[in-house]
C-alpha cells in the first residue's frame, strides 16, 4: 500500500502509552470518496488509488500504528478529561524536507475517549472544516490541512439522522495546550519530561541541547501563539471554542467547529450557539489565548527550576511579554492592510481610528479593507469621519508609491472569505447531493488574495439575516 512508504509512527514509539491508546479499524458500509485535496497529495507526493478504505477506517496501512491520544483540557474555564473521542491518528507522513505530518481520521468510530458518544461525524460538518481549514492556509494562517472527505453510507444520530462522514486531517501534530495538561494532572514527571522533549524534537528542534530549553519551549509557544491570534483578528476569524485543547504546541489552527469570520465590524461579535457569555468573542480572543498558555506555563513549572518560585518568577516574565509580542505582530499585519510596510508612529492611531469608524458605523470589515484597496470608495458610507480620517491616511501615503500601496493592501486584503451565509449555502447543496456550488467557492476561497473577476455574490456584503446567525460544534 502506497501510505507504508513514508508512514512513520513516532508518537507511538517514542512516547510512553500512557499518552495514547492502540487502535483496531471501525469498519463502515459502504466508504465513497466525497472530496480529494489533490493540491495538497501532490505536495505531500500521496497518491490516491487504492487507499479509499484507509481514508473510511476500514483497514489501516501494514506500517501504522494506529491510536487516539489522550489529552485534558479548560472546556470554558473548566477542567475535564478529554482525549480523541472520534479519532485515529494513523501515522505521520514524512514530506519532501523531512517533516512528519500527523494523518488523522476523524469521525473514524469509538475509542476508549469516547464519553459514551458514537465516535461518528456527519457529512456537513465535515465539509465545513475541509473548506474553512483550506481557506485559512489560503490566507496564509498556519493550520491543519484537509486531504479528505469520505462519506460512510451510515447514518449518524443527532437531533435527526445524518450521513456520516470521515476527514482526514494532515497536521504537524496534534499535541495541545490539553496534552500537557493531562501530563501534568494524570502522569508522572518522567512522562512529562518525555512529552517536553518529544514536542521540543518536533516542533523546536533548534532548543533541544539547550540547558534551559523547556523554558525557551515556552517562550517559542507563546511567540508563535501572538503570531497565529494577530492573523486570526487580521481576517476577522472568530475561533468559537478556544479551550485549551484546542491550542496547539505547533501554532496551528485546529478544530474547526462553531467557527466563523466577522461580516460587519463588532469586536463582541460571538457566532456559537455554546458561547453564551461571549467567553470567545472576536475581540476576546487575544487575552483568552494568553490565559490558555498560563495554563500551559503551570504544566512545565516543575522543568522550568526545581525551586517553583523560581519557576513561576520565569513563566511569568514571558507571559508578561504576550501582550506586546502579539501588538507587535497585530501592527505589522494591521499596517500592511492600509499599504503601510514599516508601521511607524502615529500608524497605529490610525488603523485604530478606522477600527472605530467601522464599528461606529457597522461597516463590512472584509469590504471595508477591499474597497480602500481597490479603489473603490463608492461602496462605503463616506460620512465626514471617514472622509477625515482617508485625509489623514492619504497624507501618511503620499510619499509611497500608488502601486507599492495598492500591492501591500492586496496582499493583506482578501478579496473573497468564507461568508457565513455562502458556507451554510453551499453545505445544504452538499447535502442534496449538488457540490458544484461547494466547489467554486473552495477554489475562490482557496485563492483568496486574487483580485481576478469571481462571483460577484462572494465580494458583495452579506444579506441582512432574518436572525442573528450561530455556529453549532458539529465537528
Amino acid at each position: 500500500m502506497f501510505f507504508d512508504n513514508k508512514l512513520h509512527t513516532s508518537y507511538a514509539d517514542k512516547l510512553p502509552e500512557v499518552f495514547y491508546s492502540d487502535m483496531e479499524p471501525n469498519p463502515v458500509n459502504e466508504p465513497k470518496l466525497i472530496k480529494w485535496n489533490q493540491a495538497l497529495a501532490e505536495q505531500l507526493s500521496i497518491k490516491g488509488e487504492g487507499i479509499l478504505d484507509v481514508l473510511a477506517g476500514n483497514s489501516f496501512p501494514a506500517a501504522s500504528k494506529p491510536i487516539a491520544q489522550a489529552y485534558a483540557g479548560h472546556q470554558f474555564g473548566n477542567f475535564t478529561m478529554l482525549g480523541d473521542g472520534r479519532a485515529t491518528l494513523v501515522g505521520e507522513w514524512q514530506n519532501a524536507s523531512g517533516e512528519k505530518l500527523d494523518i488523522q481520521l476523524k469521525g473514524a468510530g469509538r475509542t476508549p475517549y469516547s464519553r459514551g458518544g458514537d465516535g461518528r461525524a456527519a457529512l456537513g460538518p465535515m465539509l465545513r472544516e475541509y473548506i474553512i481549514s483550506e481557506a485559512m492556509h489560503g490566507l496564509g494562517i498556519p493550520t491543519t490541512r484537509s486531504l479528505a472527505v469520505v462519506s460512510t453510507g451510515d447514518p449518524v444520530y443527532r437531533e435527526t439522522a445524518l450521513p456520516g462522514a470521515v476527514l482526514t486531517r494532515i497536521a504537524k501534530s496534534h499535541i495541545r495546550v490539553g496534552t500537557f495538561e493531562y501530563a501534568r494532572r494524570f502522569c508522572s514527571e518522567t512522562d512529562l519530561i518525555a512529552l517536553a522533549d518529544y514536542s521540543i524534537a518536533r516542533h523546536y528542534p533548534e532548543l533541544a541541547d539547550e540547558s534551559d530549553r523547556y523554558l525557551r519551549f515556552f517562550q517559542a509557544v507563546v511567540n508563535r501563539q501572538a503570531s497565529l491570534l494577530a492573523q486570526w483578528v487580521s481576517v476577522g476569524f472568530i475561533h468559537g471554542v478556544m479551550n485549551t485543547d484546542n491550542m496547539t504546541i505547533s501554532g496551528e489552527t485546529i478544530d474547526y467547529g462553531p467557527c466563523a469570520f466577522l461580516d460587519e465590524y463588532d469586536p463582541k461579535t460571538v457566532f456559537s450557539s455554546i458561547d453564551v457569555q461571549g467567553r470567545y468573542a472576536y475581540a476576546n480572543q487575544p487575552p483568552i489565548a494568553a490565559w490558555n498558555l498560563a495554563r500551559f506555563a503551570e504544566t512545565l513549572l516543575p522543568l522550568i527550576d526545581d525551586v517553583p518560585e523560581e519557576a513561576v518568577k520565569k513563566a511569568e516574565a514571558i507571559l508578561k511579554e504576550y501582550p506586546r509580542m502579539y501588538r507587535k505582530y497585530w501592527l505589522e499585519i494591521m499596517s500592511r492592510k492600509i499599504g503601510i510596510q514599516e508601521a511607524a508612529a502615529g500608524d497605529e492611531a490610525l488603523v485604530e481610528d478606522l477600527l472605530m469608524w467601522m464599528e461606529q458605523t457597522g461597516a463590512d470589515y472584509t469590504n471595508t479593507f477591499r474597497a480602500l484597496t481597490i479603489d473603490d470608495l463608492a461602496t462605503i458610507d463616506q460620512d465626514e469621519d471617514f472622509l477625515s480620517w482617508k485625509k489623514r491616511w492619504d497624507k501618511r501615503t503620499s510619499a509611497m508609491q500608488t502601486e507599492t500601496v495598492r500591492q501591500t493592501m492586496q496582499k493583506a486584503n482578501p478579496n473573497v472569505i468564507p461568508r457565513n451565509y455562502l458556507v451554510e449555502e453551499v453545505l445544504d447543496a452538499a447535502g442534496n447531493g449538488d457540490y458544484t456550488l461547494f466547489d467554486s467557492l473552495l477554489e475562490a476561497v482557496s485563492n483568496p488574495y486574487s483580485y481576478a473577476p469571481v462571483n460577484p455574490k462572494y465580494t458583495a456584503n452579506p444579506p441582512e439575516p432574518d436572525e442573528p446567525f450561530q455556529t453549532f460544534c458539529g465537528t
